[in-house]
C-alpha cells in the first residue's frame, strides 16, 4: 500500500513524463507547484518507489520512468478523468450530424475522428454480424456457372459475393428457393442464416428444389462472414510520431500486425464482452507486437448486447485521461446512433 506522499509522487511523476517523454528527477517534481517537498525527500520517495517495482531507472545517472506496474497503478488508482474538452466535443458532435448513407461510413469516420484527436492509433470494430439482419437477398446468375449473391442488411448495408452455381441448376429452381429465403429469412440476424438454412428453411427448400443438397452449398456460399471488412484502422502511421518507435524493426512489428486482420480480431475478443473501458498495459497484451503499448478498449452495445468495439492503441506513456474520456464519450454516443439505425 502506497501512502499518500508516494501516491502524489508516482501521480506527478507520470505526468510529467507523458509530456515529457524523457525520464524524471526529484529536482523536476520538487519545482511543480502541486507537490510541495524538497527534492531530497521526492529522492528518497523515488527510490521506495522504484524498489517496490512501480518506477524504473532506464541509466544509473538518468531520472525514473514508470514501469508497467506503475503505470497500471496509475490508471486503477490515480488517473483523473476530466471532461472532455469542448473543442473536442464539438467534433465528435458534429461527426454525428453529419449523413452518412451506411454504418461503414460512420465506423470508418469513427475511427478518423479519434486517431486524429489523440494522434494514436485507432482501431474500432464494426457491428457484429448478430446485431445485423436480413433484409433482401437476391442471386443473379452472371454465367451458366456463377451468380452474384446480393445480401441487403436492415442497416442499409449492401454485400456482394460471387458464387459457384452447379451447371445444370435451372433458373426456376433458383428462383424458387430465393422467394422461399426472403420469405422465410427477412429479419433474421445474419449470424444465424446458415443454421436457420439447414434446419427449417432447408426442409422446405427439399419439398420444392430438386437439387436441394447442392443449393444449400451455394447459400453457406453466399452466407460466408466476413470479418475483414469488421476492422477499420486509422493513424497507423501514427506511431512514427512518438518518441518510443524509433526503432525501425519495432514499428514495422507493429504495421505487420495493423495488417493481420484475424489477429486484430483475436486481441479484441476478450475485451468485446466486457462492460465499461478496458486498459491493457505493455506486457499485459497477449501479442509480443504490442508489449510496449497500451491498449484501451470501450464497447458500444445495442439493447444492452455488446455490437462493437472501439480502441486506441499508443505507447505505455500515452494520455490515459484524455483516451478513457474520448473512449466513453465516443462509445456512449455511437450505442445512441446505432439504436437508431436498427430501428
Amino acid at each position: 500500500m502506497l501512502t499518500e506522499r508516494q501516491r502524489m509522487i508516482l501521480n506527478a511523476i507520470i505526468d510529467d513524463y507523458i509530456r515529457s517523454a524523457e525520464p524524471v528527477g526529484s529536482r523536476s517534481i520538487s519545482k511543480r507547484g502541486d507537490v510541495g517537498f524538497s527534492a531530497a525527500t521526492i529522492r528518497n520517495e523515488m527510490a521506495d518507489l522504484e524498489e517496490l517495482g512501480f518506477l524504473e531507472q532506464p541509466h544509473t545517472s538518468a531520472g525514473r520512468v514508470p514501469s508497467i506496474k506503475g503505470y497500471r497503478y496509475y490508471v486503477d488508482h490515480l488517473v483523473k478523468l476530466g471532461e472532455v474538452s469542448d473543442q473536442d466535443q464539438q467534433k465528435i458532435r458534429s461527426f454525428f450530424t453529419e449523413k452518412m448513407n451506411q454504418m461503414e461510413e460512420v465506423i470508418q469516420h469513427a475511427a478518423m475522428i479519434l486517431s486524429s484527436l489523440t494522434n494514436y492509433t485507432s482501431i474500432v470494430l464494426g457491428p457484429e454480424s448478430f446485431a445485423n439482419s436480413l433484409k433482401h437477398f437476391q442471386l443473379v446468375p452472371i454465367s451458366d456457372d456463377a451468380a452474384v449473391a446480393i445480401i441487403v442488411t436492415n442497416t442499409g448495408h449492401v454485400e456482394n459475393r460471387t458464387v459457384s452455381i452447379p451447371p445444370d441448376m435451372s433458373m426456376s429452381d433458383i428462383e424458387r428457393a430465393v422467394n422461399i429465403l426472403n420469405t422465410k429469412l427477412t429479419g433474421v440476424p445474419i449470424s444465424r442464416l446458415k443454421s436457420k438454412v439447414h434446419t427449417e428453411v432447408g426442409q422446405e427448400l427439399g419439398r420444392y428444389v430438386d437439387q436441394c443438397e447442392r443449393l444449400l452449398a451455394v447459400l453457406d456460399e453466399a452466407f460466408k462472414t466476413d470479418d475483414e471488412n469488421r476492422v477499420y484502422l486509422s493513424g497507423t502511421t501514427n506511431m512514427l510520431t512518438q518518441p518510443e518507435f524509433k526503432d525501425v524493426d519495432k514499428v514495422k512489428t507493429l504495421l505487420d500486425l495493423f495488417e493481420e486482420t484475424p489477429t486484430l480480431m483475436r486481441m479484441f475478443a476478450s475485451q468485446s464482452h466486457a462492460n465499461g473501458i478496458q486498459v491493457k498495459i505493455g506486457t499485459e497484451n497477449s501479442h509480443e507486437a504490442i508489449s510496449n503499448c497500451s491498449l484501451i478498449t470501450a464497447t458500444y452495445s445495442l439493447d444492452g448486447v455488446s455490437a462493437g468495439t472501439i480502441g486506441i492503441l499508443g505507447p505505455t506513456r500515452m494520455d490515459y485521461a484524455k483516451v478513457i474520456g474520448l473512449l466513453d464519450l465516443l462509445s456512449k454516443d455511437m450505442a445512441v446512433l446505432l439504436g437508431r439505425w436498427y430501428k
